[in-house]
């Protein structure tokens, strides 16, 4: 017996060192941010892998997000600006203008590319995942897909240090330096690293655009005036209750009772959507369809704010002469990136709280409720008697594409997770780097967009009648560098992980560095600090940073 299981054991020691692979760096999460990391981990030199638990790389900017967000495009450099760059080159191919010609489109707002620009800032998520794919091409890249993460027991550490993760199928990865590079901060809550979830109270950290934002009107640090509550919301009158006027009916779906008190913290979450790809092209288009269990009380807000209009607010509630609540913004070959816009649209508002913390399966409950979600919308908008007339026949004209996402009615995999968890370091960054009222000296990349939040929540206002609440859209200042602090943790914690998206800050002010170009540049220093506390054989909270500063600026990397 005593025979048989030593040969059980050293089987099973065998099969476990087999699925053991070492690394100078391991990366988990083939987000941009991700991708990027490698890509800098390849070419200074370094053994890599890039673990995505999916199967797509490139997280939104291959998901559906091609109307980039910069704020400002001087801001953007390394192997970021490359890749827009690439986006360039891409569609300076002919043989990649299949649906439209290249001299028909127009991009527009601040992704506008100018007579002679290098770059090209608004694109197809196919676009941009084959520009991805040929950038890593090029390198020494070890790519692993559909491996997630033993989120219970996978990471292993030793003396502050995580030796190694172990995914769900009893892969184990090794590796000197750690980079968490998913949305979700999964690598880093696992590895025991302080983390917030939620709103700060403006009181914690000083700040005056946190925490919970009723008022229409707040003013910044630095003066400027911020109308939070104005956009993206109800039309005056619109009832929250089952039956209209008689609150002992209940409150229609996904209302509270009460926000919250002004600039109080709170662990609710801005709203996530799927950025939509979308065509009104006859050969490429996919109906909307209705989702099977379509229950159309989720929709009565929507036809109550329909029909709230009257008179002039049509004008303020109407871009473009349109009533459709979504921003079309145009991409190469007819197709969209397609956004939030009004009080009911692509947000599902108050169904994501417990996303950040919740197991992968109910990750995926949460996802396919968010896409029943929405599909149930655009296919109302464009069929339902309750919707006007010419908000139905604009809205028919779209439908999802055949070309772009796997699926066969068109959608993607990839939700748009605006926020989940945030690593808590020290050194937080808040609303006062933002506004320049602090000013990091450990710049290592520059954030350069307003402090953006989507909304949170929907209530009962003192009227009676439904409102949004948590929407800011607080611009006017200038781009402003990010701390290599923010991106480690603190050291007792953790001395060899690197966290390049779910940063130390705010969530006011992550609202203002969560852009995918700016991941895609902290990536890239994220990699550049492994690889010098690898060669100097040193924790990454003592990386020396007039080194790490050399090496960034040598690879075009912007801090200034």
């Amino acid at each position: 017996m005593k025979l048989i299981w030593c040969l059980l054991l050293s089987f099973v020691t065998m099969v476990v060192n087999g699925q053991t692979k070492k690394y100078d760096i391991v990366i988990y999460g083939g987000t941009s941010a991700g991708v990027s990391a490698a890509i800098q981990s390849s070419r200074m030199g370094k053994s890599v892998v890039l673990i995505e638990p999916t199967n797509c790389i490139g997280g939104l900017t291959t998901g559906g997000l091609g109307q980039t967000d910069i704020g400002n495009k001087q801001a953007i450099g390394g192997i970021s600006r490359e890749f827009y760059e690439n986006i360039k080159k891409y569609y300076d191919d002919p043989e990649n203008w299949k649906w439209e010609k290249r001299s028909d489109y127009k991009d527009g707002g601040q992704t506008r590319t100018e007579e002679g620009e290098a770059t090209m800032w608004t694109f197809e998520p196919s676009a941009a995942l084959a520009v991805y794919k040929s950038m890593m091409d090029k390198e020494k890249i070890k790519m692993v897909y559909n491996e997630r993460l033993n989120r219970e027991t996978g990471v292993k550490k030793v003396a502050g240090k995580i030796e190694s993760i172990t995914m769900e199928s009893g892969k184990i990865f090794k590796g000197k330096v750690f980079l968490d590079a998913t949305y979700e901060g999964d690598l880093m809550a696992s590895a025991g690293v302080s983390y917030a979830v939620g709103r700060e109270s403006n009181e914690e950290y000083g700040e005056t655009l946190n925490g919970v934002q009723a008022n229409s009107i707040n003013t910044s640090l630095t003066g400027f005036v911020s109308r939070n509550a104005f956009n993206h919301n109800f039309i005056p009158g619109v009832d929250p209750y089952v039956v209209k006027g008689d609150p002992t009916s209940g409150l229609l779906p996904n209302v509270n009772e009460k926000p919250g008190l002004e600039g109080e913290g709170d662990k609710k979450i801005q709203a996530y959507c799927f950025r939509m790809c979308l065509t009104d092209h006859p050969e490429n288009r996919i109906a909307f369809q209705k989702p099977a269990n379509y229950d159309e009380v989720n929709y009565e807000l929507l036809f109550r704010n329909y029909e709230a209009r009257k008179g002039p607010i049509r004008e303020m509630y109407s871009y473009g002469n349109s009533l459709l609540p979504w921003i079309n913004s145009s991409m190469p070959n007819r197709k969209t990136d397609t956004n939030n816009k009004f009080g009911f649209s692509t947000d599902y508002i108050g169904r994501n709280y417990d996303y950040p913390e919740a197991s992968y399966a109910e990750r995926e409950r949460i996802i396919e409720d968010h896409r029943n979600y929405q599909m149930g919308l655009m296919w109302t908008l464009a069929n339902h008697p309750r919707i006007p007339a010419e908000v139905r026949e604009e809205a028919s004209r779209w439908g999802t594409t055949k070309d772009e996402f796997e699926r066969a009615d068109g959608w993607q995999q990839q939700l748009y997770v605006r926020e989940a968890r945030r690593m808590v370091s020290d050194y937080v960054m808040t609303q006062k780097n933002c506004e320049a009222l602090t000013v990091a000296e450990d710049a290592i990349g520059l954030a350069a967009y307003g402090m953006d939040s989507h909304n949170v929540q929907r209530y009962v206002d003192a009227n009676g009648y439904v409102q949004n609440e948590g929407n800011v859209e607080a611009h006017g200042f200038k781009p402003y560098p990010i701390s290599y602090g923010a991106l480690v943790p603190k050291k007792e914690e953790c001395n060899n992980l690197i966290v390049p998206v779910c940063v130390s800050s705010t969530h006011i002010a992550f609202g203002s560095i969560r852009m995918e170009p700016v991941f895609m540049v902290l990536g890239q220093s994220a990699a550049t600090a492994a690889v010098l506390a690898i060669d100097a054989n040193v924790s990454v909270q003592d990386v020396p940073y007039p080194n790490l500063k050399e090496q960034l600026l040598k690879d075009r990397q912007r801090l200034k």
